[in-house]
């Protein structure tokens, strides 16, 4: 099965990254030697990163949630993360219609 073929929903999910003791230095160097480090089935979508450079936030997209984890686990020596699901601002009106 392809995950195309999944039936599982393709969630959308807003990571904040806080770099720990406040240095990005370190999860940059990474990055530009290693890449994102992600598995297979999580898709990188756009990112932010605050102008002190302490946090980054990441929209990532994946129709299972456990991949989040093991792309966490390859950086969390040096980065603490949150992570919530989210919806697009065009989901959310259609959500909120009926209430409205």
């Amino acid at each position: 099965m392809t995950d195309t073929d999944s039936p599982l929903p393709l969630r959308l999910y807003m990571v904040v990254e806080y770099f720990k003791n406040k240095d990005a230095v370190p999860a940059y160097r990474r990055f530009r030697a290693r890449g994102r480090l992600m598995p297979a089935g999580l898709v990188y979508v756009s990112s932010w990163t605050d102008l002190k450079f302490e946090r980054c936030y990441q929209l990532m997209e994946t129709r299972d949630r456990a991949l989040l984890d093991e792309w966490i686990a390859n950086w969390s020596d040096l980065v603490d993360f949150e992570v919530y699901p989210v919806v697009t601002s065009k989901e959310a009106v259609e959500i909120m219609a009926p209430r409205l």
